[in-house]
């Protein structure tokens, strides 16, 4: 990549970054086998659980999931990917960022892998209260994010790492304002439809698990991974 005239790299964002190397990232990436994380997330579902995949990128874990009988929703804000990702897998993803989910207690599932990583740090607060919000009371929620602290530039990308303390920080500020957000939108919903009891409930998230992995590609077993498991429970 060209140097800017400061001498240092020049950062694309990861929209640009993703739509000159879709190609790359999915042939990187769609045959890698995360089987090994599967079991925690789908221990915690029913079956037929509809699950939204959300950064989807490959499309390689909504292919896995729909081959276990869930019911998969899939989004990636790349277009190069969502066709990729449409074409492996056999469902349709739609093409959308984080930062447009307006989805409430839809989803029994929603899984967030190697996704929420180029979130930056400043709107990271409101992006994971909206998926907190689209996920069902009992819901599970798996995300994760290398492991690290604040924000750095590689190899063209963008990206926000995260450690123990850090994602229970974003769990708790999710904890004080999200419930109040839901018990709003769920208040509005139940207006709409002309019930009479229009009382919202409060949510908290709860961290189940919190584990570390090593990078299961080729040359990058040197890469630590942080991942957790959440679980939403109305208080």
């Amino acid at each position: 990549m060209a140097a800017s005239g400061t001498g240092r790299q020049s950062v694309l964002s990861n929209e640009d970054y993703y739509r000159q190397n879709a190609q790359r990232f999915f042939t990187d990436t769609a045959s890698v086998d995360m089987s090994a994380l599967y079991p925690y997330f789908v221990a915690c579902l029913p079956p037929g659980a509809r699950i939204l995949d959300a950064g989807c990128g490959s499309g390689r874990d909504v292919k896995a999931f729909g081959e276990m009988g869930f019911d998969v929703e899939a989004f990636d804000a790349s277009a190069e990917l969502v066709a990729l990702a449409c074409q492996l897998s056999g469902k349709p993803v739609v093409q959308m960022r984080f930062q447009d989910v307006d989805a409430v207690e839809k989803y029994d599932g929603i899984w967030c892998c190697a996704s929420l990583l180029h979130v930056s740090d400043a709107e990271l607060p409101e992006v994971m209260t909206k998926l907190a919000i689209a996920l069902k009371p009992g819901g599970v929620w798996y995300l994760s994010f290398k492991h690290g602290h604040g924000e750095r530039e590689k190899d063209g990308r963008r990206f926000t790492d995260m450690d123990a303390a850090g994602l229970q920080k974003q769990v708790e500020g999710i904890n004080t304002v999200g419930g109040d957000i839901l018990a709003k939108n769920t208040m509005g919903i139940r207006k709409e439809a002309g019930v009479e009891d229009v009382t919202g409930n409060r949510f908290a998230l709860e961290t189940a698990k919190i584990w570390q992995t090593g990078d299961v590609r080729v040359g990058r077993s040197d890469e630590a991974w942080l991942n957790a498991i959440i679980r939403k429970k109305v208080i």
